[in-house]
């Protein structure tokens, strides 16, 4: 089983990439984030063409922001939407964002998620951030029967760095968000559950980025950072034969600034691949770029 995450930045505007994406690499599960449509809309952009490729679909949306679903050909029972005890924003009893999603997906729990931003440490909404990854921990652990943590993946875009190998330059990100010691501790939180992050189960060593800014030369320069997670239970993550991230998808005309992370489970149709494919060809050296964060004062 082929599962894949892939924050789209805008479905609609990622259609003419995402259907030949689906063609080439044939994953069974996928889960998107940052759809940006109404459950509706998104129906009416993709619900065809998905179906056409036996793709089930559980949606949860919100319009012009956030967004998150799951595409399944190997069931989709046990659609959840959100979490239990998922804070609102700005007020924690608001209703929740669109953000998380989950179903039994071939015998797993498998949750789709875009974790808040965060934007600036010790903001509020760096503050909601955290509530949440408590939150979402809470839920991983009261799982029972067929929901224990240890047949469960979580897949999305998590907005965590987990350890400063996962940025291109741990300096440029002094005093953002994504790689303070807090957030850390709260994705180290969800593996403390017993999930593992797989892809860096697989590539130790390796230098993995699965996110690249929209800026020139970032991405040509492999000046990226790792965000986009599969954490899958004990279970789960002795069965995968390759885990890797997908920069060809990266590449070309109009792409996302993310590239999909794809975990092949029990067989790997192209092999033990990663951790990058294709590689990048003219990595800068760590360090060297001198390369200032959007949100730097200086």
């Amino acid at each position: 089983m082929r599962v894949a995450t892939w924050n789209v930045n805008s479905v609609k505007q990622r259609i003419p990439r995402l259907l030949p994406w689906l063609d080439e690499r044939q994953p069974d599960v996928v889960c998107l984030q940052e759809t940006k449509l109404s459950d509706a809309a998104f129906d009416e952009a993709l619900g065809v063409d998905l179906a056409e490729r036996g793709y089930e679909i559980a949606h949860v949306g919100q319009g012009q922001w956030n967004g998150v679903a799951l595409l399944s050909r190997v069931g989709l029972d046990d659609v959840q939407r959100g979490f239990d005890g998922a804070p609102g924003y700005p007020d924690p009893d608001a209703p929740a964002e669109a953000r998380a999603v989950s179903a039994q997906c071939g015998g797993i729990r498998i949750y789709s998620l875009y974790v808040p931003n965060g934007r600036e440490p010790d903001s509020d909404h760096y503050r909601y951030k955290l509530e949440w990854l408590a939150r979402l921990r809470d839920t991983v652990s009261a799982g029972v029967g067929a929901d224990l943590a240890a047949n469960t993946m979580l897949c999305g875009d998590m907005n965590i760095a987990p350890t400063d190998a996962d940025v291109f330059d741990p300096a440029a990100y002094v005093g953002h968000t994504h790689v303070t010691e807090p957030e850390r501790a709260a994705l180290a939180g969800l593996e403390s559950l017993g999930l593992h992050d797989v892809v860096r189960d697989r590539w130790p060593d390796d230098r993995v980025f699965s996110y690249w800014d929209y800026r020139a030369g970032m991405f040509h320069k492999d000046l990226g950072m790792r965000i986009d997670l599969i954490l899958a239970g004990g279970d789960v993550a002795a069965r995968a034969q390759a885990a890797w991230v997908d920069r060809k998808a990266r590449k070309g005309t109009k792409p996302s600034d993310h590239a999909p992370v794809i975990v092949d489970l029990d067989e790997a149709p192209d092999g033990d691949i990663g951790p990058m494919v294709p590689p990048p060809s003219n990595p800068a050296k760590r360090g060297a770029s001198k390369v200032k964060l959007p949100q730097s004062s200086e």
